[in-house]
């Protein structure tokens, strides 16, 4: 006789288990545009229906929320139905017993705060101020707005050089982007929804690496004007090419030796081989724009000089300054700055790290970038030491992983509190305090200190990846509009009372992504064209294949491999590898076509020029 059993899951839990698996993936991909009001009302209910139902405020006060979000969607709401809301949504706040409750009201206080003319267009004209003609999700949430199902079915018919062509017309960077984009565009790919997301980084690598070298389209007959960008970067040079495609000659001054910007002297080589680079680089010089190196602006040369020599002036310097820890000691030597320290690489001036210990303060991208950099240059132990938990570092989680497969240790929750610096003024190692999760602030846990005593860690060099600046110093004294470390510019790169110049890109916005700043270059590259008088329009005659009718049954995604780590870690070559022909056609197959069959609310086509 067996006195207990082991307990296995019943058949209506596991069902129940997959349905809620189902939503989840429904409600990570619902795409942009959706109504916010109808999206309250459905999480509301959501929230409702888990509630254990044993006190008022849950029971009652939701099911009255809830009825009111209807009368506001059926158009039987007045404006004072806004007011009733917003007491009803705090009372429940202030008296529910649980979190559930709390947190369910507080999402319609938000939204009646934060979206209210959402509500006031329902209430005063019975309709949504969403988009019912928006692109496709992936295509709305590219900054740069590429057309992603037009080059991903050109992938699948094996059209490389096609694919490219019709990237370039919203993004000049098709071989950088293949290899480094975030991939912002995969987050609500509706093929989530029966699976996974389709890799979009990887067929557009792909594409890059099959297409050979494409040359870049006819320019529009020369319009006699000329214009010079500041800066060498992605922005820049995107500014560039779309500026001489429209026939204005224009000019980019760089301070360094070679473009590319944070490109080239800031993501090393095993992540973007330069060569790679240099094939987007080359295709935006073959439009003829020129170039101007060792230029530096406020040093070299003034933005009224340029003001007067050209018809227009772009900024788009990136951010190449460090920030600083604000410890005493932090100029000892062995002490660098993430930025510094990458730039050198880039320019090949190789820092021997071989027997040494090094800690990377910071989190980020650049902190990955730095470590793993720094373990290739010899170093015998390279730490990262970061003040919160690995889960809120907002390095891509393959770049962590990266690191971790190739050898870095992680020192989380464990904030710099001095430098211990020796008789030489060289670093010798750093304490840190530690630190403990605390109250989540802005939908991120802050922390605090544990109280425990500060730990030391030794090391021969320590890395400083903690954000980066711009130099504003200039362009303050040329009267441009600097808050905050950042250039103050109105939503279209221009500036209220100094006409001809315009600025976009991280100076404007803060370090930001490639595909971010390639988006802000199409936007100041079109309203300086208006600016000058004209209006060209930037287009592709590229022919999409049709949408073909099979069915798309669950398959798995064809994610790129990786050199093994213990071989990858001894030089700069390239870690992915790209996909096959054979998996690049299967993995298009995946992609869903939502801008031929539409979805939801979608109506309409592709954008076919801007």
């Amino acid at each position: 006789m067996s006195r207990l059993e082991i307990d296995l899951p019943k058949r209506a839990e596991v069902v129940m288990e997959g349905l809620y698996k189902d939503l989840e993936r429904r409600i990570e991909s619902s795409p942009p545009g959706l109504c916010p009001v109808d999206m309250a009302r459905a999480f509301l209910e959501l929230c409702h229906a888990q509630t254990c139902g044993k006190c008022v405020p849950c029971r009652i006060g939701l099911g009255q929320l809830n009825q009111f979000i209807k009368d506001v969607l059926d158009g039987n709401a007045t404006m004072e139905t806004l007011d009733v809301m917003e007491q009803t949504a705090k009372s429940i706040m202030e008296s529910a017993d649980c979190a559930i409750g709390y947190e369910a009201a507080r999402m319609v206080y938000k939204g009646l705060i934060g979206y209210r003319d959402d509500y006031v267009e329902h209430i005063q004209n019975g309709r949504c101020t969403c988009a019912y003609s928006q692109p496709v999700p992936c295509v709305s949430l590219c900054p740069a707005h590429v057309d992603i199902p037009g080059y991903v079915a050109l992938v699948g018919a094996g059209r490389y050089a096609d694919a490219i062509r019709l990237i370039r017309k919203d993004n000049p960077f098709p071989t950088t982007c293949g290899f480094i984009c975030e991939h912002p565009c995969e987050a609500r790919c509706r093929r989530n929804m029966v699976d996974d997301s389709v890799n979009i980084r990887g067929l557009k690598r792909m594409a890059a690496d099959y297409a050979g070298e494409v040359d870049p389209p006819a320019c529009a007959p020369s319009t006699g004007k000329k214009i010079a960008v500041l800066g060498g970067g992605p922005g820049g040079l995107s500014a560039a090419y779309y500026l001489q495609l429209m026939g204005h000659q224009t000019t980019v001054y760089e301070m360094l030796p070679e473009l590319g910007g944070m490109l080239r002297y800031g993501i090393p080589n095993y992540r973007l081989p330069k060569d790679r680079l240099d094939d987007d680089i080359n295709a935006i010089l073959k439009t003829g724009v020129e170039v101007k190196y060792g230029l530096k602006i406020g040093q070299d040369i003034s933005i009224q000089e340029l003001r007067d020599q050209y018809d227009a002036v772009l900024i788009t310097i990136g951010a190449s300054t460090d920030k600083k820890l604000g410890l005493e000691g932090e100029d000892a030597d062995g002490i660098l700055s993430a930025v510094q320290f990458l730039r050198n690489v880039g320019k090949k001036q190789i820092m021997d790290l071989s027997g040494k210990h090094v800690a990377v303060i910071g989190g980020g991208n650049v902190s990955m970038d730095a470590v793993r950099t720094a373990k290739r240059l010899g170093a015998e132990k390279v730490s990262i030491v970061y003040r919160r938990r690995v889960a809120d570092m907002t390095a891509l989680p393959a770049e962590i992983e990266g690191a971790v497969a190739e050898g870095i240790e992680l020192q989380t929750l464990k904030a710099p509190a001095s430098l211990d610096v020796d008789e030489n003024h060289h670093i010798r190692g750093i304490y840190v305090t530690p630190q403990m999760v605390s109250a989540i602030k802005d939908g991120r846990a802050s922390i605090r200190p544990t109280g425990e005593k500060d730990i030391y860690i030794p090391c021969d060099v320590l890395i400083v990846a903690i954000g980066q600046n711009i130099e504003t110093k200039h362009f303050e004294e040329a009267g441009i509009p600097v808050a905050r470390g950042k250039i103050v510019t109105q939503s279209s790169g221009t500036f209220e009372n100094m006409p001809g110049v315009f600025a976009g890109g991280d100076c404007a916005s803060g370090p930001a992504s490639v595909i971010k700043a390639i988006a802000a270059a199409k936007v100041v590259a079109a309203n300086i064209d208006e600016y000058l008088g004209y209006h060209h329009q930037i287009s592709c005659d590229v022919e999409i294949p049709e949408a073909s009718l099979h069915d798309r049954t669950p398959c798995g995604r064809v994610n790129l491999t990786e050199r093994e780590a213990c071989e990858r870690v001894c030089d700069f070559d390239g870690v992915e590898n790209c996909m096959t022909e054979k998996e690049a056609k299967q993995e298009a197959s995946r992609c869903l076509r939502c801008d031929h069959f539409g979805f939801g609310i979608f109506k309409g086509g592709r954008e076919t020029l801007w």
